[in-house]
């Protein structure tokens, strides 16, 4: 393969691999001689356990080990889940109960892992989780968080798990009192189900007093520490690696009850022991993503200026903390507050709320998209109130190019942008001008068109430092040591394709290594759409290390001054004298010098400062009155991600994020019944969206680098979900609200959309 310019759209390399079969995931990669697990799980939402008997299970055909609570106990090891805590607006911690690995005394939702069947084969353990007599005593279930209920938590009165505030409260509440208008607007955002195409797995293995854990995360780190602190063990005598992924969005990021019972399973056991989710289990157990409602109200003065935005929110927690639940829809919201508008009063108050579901934690965007619905859908709601063009009123409120760096009340610092400048190439895009005509002939068929826009801002998170290695190999290959970790991207296509980029070396022999913590000492894994610009920067930094090493090494074996020689991606030149080395040449060459500290560079790096793509989305739903229907037919998307490496990729990430967004839009939506049963444990009530459901998605890059770091990037990977969300529901409102329908509420589904045309 040869060498592309830089910035081109190359296919996915290891798309052969995965097309073909090739892939090895956690479940094919298992040890042969591995047991099985099977977890059994709470048939029940609320209730305490009044008997719990394993010991016919245990001795059922080929059943090695039946585990509960009480034997971690008996072994002295940590029964807790960690999960990170936010302050409350009086300065308190929000609340921790315990959320044990096996459940202790209560039950707290439906698919609470009670207890863990290990057996010679699959079938013989489920079969065996038949045979265990859990007793328990039903105690009412609190579900809807609004609608309150019966306490769950003895530590956190009224169910509350924090009560967080960002900004003035007094001083929004006072210019809204003196606003010449006021628009309010209740919001809900439906709890959804990440469903990633490879459900959650692991396995795990002991070679003495050293653990070797496998697991389909977003990253090997994390897991690390939890592992070494649960079993106290030193860091160095834990293995974590992830093989491929299928698919993660957030819901794989984080550590599981089934991970730390699988590795105590193979401790105790002496053998290895995998498990594996089936997809109804993975609905139960999963933590899902939003479910919240928020109250939004936006001041504005008479020339219809925003003076102040105030947004409170009731959140679902699930039943428990999870790994990031409690900062998602507070400090992450946050960041986004205000979107791209050039507001200097709000105040942002959250309640989290415990419930008798799932726990509720990070799912593509974590915060961000839930932000952006808040404010696009109130920022659309205002402009057809106030009886203006909701473009206008848009670009009325943004924040100029020339405030650019501006600093938000939250206290982020939006490097660069140019939202006039980017609105005005969407209308183009979209065929604004021609929207009128277009729904003039949607009425002669007797259906109802709407257009909608979101214009949304994303902050870049996750750990702001990376390193990266670069290895000559002695077979002539060159490995890329990172810590990220692929679920999907086409980080192999990426990371190969930058350092080819900026080494010249040949793409087709640029090995990426990631997922093992005994290669890569340290990383901050996948997440916040980091990876692109925290990996490549780190990489940017080690070649450039490389390459004065090299320089110094030619200008020292051919008796030249070092700026006597010069490299130019993908040869260096050295004055005087006719040989042009490749990197690859220079590698051999330092080979047979004996200077092997010449053929593994590494650099670590920090970005000082987050990066802030934004852009906008443009939708088209066609609605039929007749059956409710909703039919997307024209989608539009214009972004500034900074500089692109793949813009085929990039293009790629869009339009997953768009159909992530619009499947909770138009379909998904989990329900559960009073009692906390789930009701959509399954695609046959859980309803995905499918190809069939979208017209062909235009994307169009309008670029404004990044100042924040050297490559001029800004991360996409969570993009088209932040936008499409609101884009979809805006378009939805614009088609019903001259029928006098002011609010409609995802998912809209063709239930609901012809309950809500037929109400009389």
């Amino acid at each position: 393969m040869k060498k592309f310019g830089k910035s081109q759209p190359v296919k996915r390399l290891e798309d052969a691999r995965f097309t073909t079969g090739l892939g090895r995931y956690v479940d094919d990669i298992a040890p042969e001689q591995s047991l099985f697990a099977y977890v059994f799980r709470s048939p029940v939402a609320h209730a305490e356990i009044v008997g719990l008997d394993v010991s016919v299970a245990a001795e059922a055909e080929g059943v090695r080990l039946v585990l509960t609570v009480a034997d971690f106990e008996t072994a002295g090891i940590d029964i807790s889940m960690a999960a990170s805590l936010v302050k409350n607006r009086n300065g308190s911690t929000g609340a921790a109960p315990l959320r044990s690995v096996l459940a202790k005394s209560r039950v707290r939702f439906v698919g609470e892992p009670v207890a863990v069947v290990v057996a010679d084969t699959l079938a013989q353990a489920k079969l065996a989780s038949e045979l265990i007599l859990f007793d328990y005593e039903d105690l009412d279930p609190h579900v809807d968080p609004v609608a309150g209920g019966a306490e769950i938590h003895p530590e956190a009165p009224d169910n509350i798990a924090f009560d967080f505030g960002l900004g003035d409260e007094t001083a929004t509440d006072a210019a809204i009192a003196e606003a010449a208008h006021v628009i309010k607007l209740r919001v809900g955002d439906n709890r959804i189900i990440a469903n990633a195409m490879e459900p959650r797995g692991c396995y795990a293995e002991w070679d003495g007093s050293r653990l070797h854990f496998c697991f389909n995360g977003q990253g090997v780190w994390g897991m690390k520490t939890q592992l070494a602190k649960k079993f106290k063990l030193a860091e160095d005598d834990v293995r974590v690696t992830n093989p491929d992924v299928g698919g993660g969005f957030g819901m794989k990021a984080f550590s599981y009850p089934e991970h730390f019972v699988v590795a105590y399973s193979a401790k105790t056991l002496g053998q290895p022991v995998r498990w594996m989710s089936d997809r109804s289990e993975a609905m139960q157990s999963d933590n899902a993503g939003r479910d919240l409602v928020s109250d939004c109200t936006m001041a504005f003065d008479s020339d219809h200026k925003i003076t102040a935005y105030k947004v409170e929110t009731l959140a679902n927690m699930g039943a428990y903390n999870s790994g990031f639940a409690q900062a998602i829809q507070t400090q992450l919201f946050s960041r986004v507050l205000t979107g791209t508008y050039d507001i200097r009063t709000a105040f942002l108050g959250v309640k989290g709320i415990y419930t008798n579901t799932t726990q509720v934690d990070a799912y593509r965007g974590a915060g961000r998209p839930e932000a952006i619905y808040a404010i696009e859908r109130t920022m659309d709601h205002a402009a057809r109130a106030l009886g203006i063009d909701p473009w206008e009123l848009r670009r009325k409120n943004f924040v100029s190019s020339e405030q650019f760096p501006y600093a938000t009340v939250a206290d982020e610092i939006y490097d660069v942008g140019d939202f006039h400048g980017l609105l005005d190439r969407a209308a183009e895009v979209s065929d604004l001008a021609g929207f009128a005509a277009r729904k003039v002939a949607a009425k002669d068929r007797g259906k109802l068109l709407g257009h909608g826009l979101c214009f949304y801002i994303e902050a870049i998170l996750g750990d702001p430092s990376e390193g990266s290695t670069v290895e000559f190999a002695e077979d002539g290959r060159v490995k890329l040591y990172v810590g990220t970790q692929s679920n999907g991207q086409g980080h192999e296509t990426v990371y190969a394709q930058f350092l080819a980029d900026h080494s010249g070396v040949d793409v087709g022999l640029i090995d990426i290594i990631q997922g093992d913590s005994d290669l890569i000492k340290s990383g901050g894994g996948t997440g916040g759409s980091r990876s692109a610009t925290v990996q490549n920067s780190a990489t940017l930094e080690t070649v450039t290390a490389m390459i004065e090493a090299f320089s110094g090494f030619l200008a020292e074996e051919y008796n030249l001054d070092p700026e006597d020689v010069s490299f130019d991606d993908e040869q260096f030149r050295l004055k005087g004298r006719n040989e042009a080395p490749s990197v690859l040449e220079v590698a051999d060459l330092v080979r047979a010098a004996g200077k092997p500290e010449l053929l593994a560079f590494h650099k670590q790096i920090h970005l000082a400062a987050r990066s802030y793509p934004y852009g906008a989305h443009m939708c088209e739903v066609e609605i039929d009155p007749d059956t409710g229907t909703v039919e997307l037919t024209k989608y539009s998307v214009v972004d500034d991600f900074g500089n692109l490496l793949n813009p085929m990729l990039v293009e790629g990430q869009i339009h997953g994020g768009v159909v992530q967004g619009a499947g909770q839009a138009l379909c998904e939506r989990v329900v559960y019944d009073e009692t906390g049963q789930l009701l959509t444990a399954s695609f046959m009530d859980y309803a995905m969206p499918r190809a069939a459901d979208f017209p062909p998605i235009v994307f169009e890059s309008r670029p404004v680098p990044s100042v924040n770091n050297a490559l001029g990037m800004k991360g996409c990977g969570e993009a088209g979900t932040v936008g499409a969300m609101a884009a979809v529901a805006n378009a939805v409102q614009d088609a019903v609200w001259d029928l006098g329908h002011k609010v409609v509420d995802m998912p809209f589904t063709p239930d609901r959309m012809w309950a809500l045309l037929n109400k009389t």
